[in-house]
């Protein structure tokens, strides 16, 4: 049984990926896009189909990361036998271990990361063929992994005993800077006659497949910041300005006009002889924004007065105490720079015995993400500070990614005039299982992030 006598293969993927599709010329396909371009889908399906026909082979579905397998490819994988109307039932479908065999045959989907080199060198099935290895979010290879150089031993550790029919497949959304090495590893498998790419973007997929709510979401970002939007939506890579929160304006510089929160959230972020600072916003649900109330700020290299980490957390409680006051807050939720360890314990013993709620728990310290969910904030306006907090609104216009790392394509901000940022960062990263929704539009990129946990 094959899906062909049911179904039309073109009516499920886009004519732009028919070619690819049906290609069995090239040994590397490499599909890219912007958001919501359903090369996931088109890889998908085609892997569920090669697997139900009759030639003998297998495939093998990588991420760089074990933990991001179940939902996302694997999630896709079942997505498109339903999409090509097969019963699931003529599949067994496992978690532990993750695979899913087509019964008739026995052609086999495995699913792997790629932690170390053992992970996929153990998946090797010595009765069938792997025909077809693909590769979700390439990029990550490059930033967690050994990039080209893994590649490279996957492709060897798979073609092995593969003289026809052996493909590799590639997804990745490019990154902003063309000089990020995935962007490199394109531009020179482009000139090897066994490759083929594909690049699209949203425009190239039906109205009806994307549906009305994610086309609104790309035109209001195109509206507002048709930068962001040619690489977000487009898919092309844009380069990476010095400045990081370049979209920082009036429109995220505002006094909150609201008495009271249910929920503050502060961000910590401490020094010894750097600065230690507080950063709070109050989440208004009603508007659905994080709004900036107050900031405590210290540097006792700048006043030439030093704080003990108890110092600080006396300081921390009156701080609290009077957004209480103001704000009648009674839930306050607190990510606190995870190299604190001293500050936090000497904050648990103070707070101790306070009329309010407070959550203390260490923030998630991924730059890179963290950055990129502030600037969504920002752009969207989602996010604001008030004119009383005047070190967060001096650091929006000096915080800078380094020439140099832009230049190797591995960005990185320069650590000074930052301490203000790392809380804000903190503090966004927190939130966001609330933030999230109240984006313009959930597009693919928040669903496959992995769970960041209820507040």
């Amino acid at each position: 049984m094959t899906p062909s006598s049911e179904i039309r293969i073109s009516d499920l993927i886009i004519p732009k990926f028919w070619g690819v599709f049906n290609d069995e010329e090239h040994t590397h396909k490499i599909l890219t896009s912007g958001r919501a371009g359903t090369k996931s889908s088109e890889a998908a399906i085609e892997t569920v189909f090669k697997i139900v026909q009759g030639v003998n082979g297998c495939a093998v579905v990588i991420r760089k990361r074990h933990n991001k397998l179940r939902k996302t490819v694997y999630k896709e994988i079942k997505r498109a036998i339903k999409r090509l109307s097969l019963d699931e039932r003529l599949f067994k479908i496992t978690v532990s271990p993750m695979e899913v065999t087509f019964l008739e045959n026995g052609n086999t989907i495995y699913f792997t990361g790629s932690d170390n080199t053992d992970d996929t060198k153990g998946i090797i099935d010595e009765s069938k063929p792997i025909r077809l290895v693909m590769i979700d979010e390439v990029n990550e290879f490059f930033e967690q992994g050994e990039g080209e150089d893994e590649l490279q031993n996957i492709e060897a550790t798979f073609v092995r005993g593969n003289d026809e029919g052996f493909q590799m497949l590639y997804l990745y959304n490019p990154p902003k800077n063309p000089n990020a090495p995935v962007v490199q590893w394109t531009r020179k498998m482009e000139q090897r006659p066994d490759t083929i790419h594909v690049h699209v973007d949203y425009r190239d997929v039906p109205e009806a497949w994307i549906g009305k709510k994610l086309l609104e979401s790309a035109e209001i970002l195109r509206q507002i910041d048709e930068r962001q939007w040619r690489w977000l939506w487009l898919g092309l890579s844009i380069g990476v300005d010095e400045l990081i929160y370049y979209m920082f304006g009036g429109k995220n510089v505002a006094r909150t006009k609201e008495d009271a929160f249910p929920l503050i959230g502060v961000g910590v972020d401490y020094g010894q002889q750097n600065a230690t600072t507080y950063q709070a916003a109050g989440l208004n649900m009603a508007k659905h924004r994080l709004e900036g109330l107050a900031e405590y700020y210290h540097s006792g290299r700048e006043s030439g007065t030093q704080k003990s980490p108890s110092r600080y957390a006396e300081d921390f409680v009156a701080f609290l105490d009077g957004l209480h006051e103001a704000y009648r807050c009674s839930s306050f939720y607190v990510f606190i720079d995870p190299s604190a360890a001293g500050l936090a314990e000497e904050i648990k013993r103070a707070i101790h015995g306070c009329g309010y709620s407070v959550r203390l728990r260490d923030a998630q310290n991924d730059v890179a993400l963290g950055i990129s969910r502030v600037q969504k904030l920002l752009t969207f306006g989602m996010l604001t500070v008030s004119p009383e907090q005047e070190n967060a609104r001096r650091e929006f216009g000096l915080y800078e990614y380094d020439r140099k790392s832009i230049e190797r394509g591995r960005e990185k901000p320069v650590k000074a005039e930052d301490h203000c940022m790392d809380a804000i960062r903190y503090l966004v990263m927190g939130l966001w299982p609330k933030l999230k929704y109240y984006l313009p539009a959930q597009g693919k990129e928040e669903e496959n992030e992995e769970a960041e946990g209820t507040i």
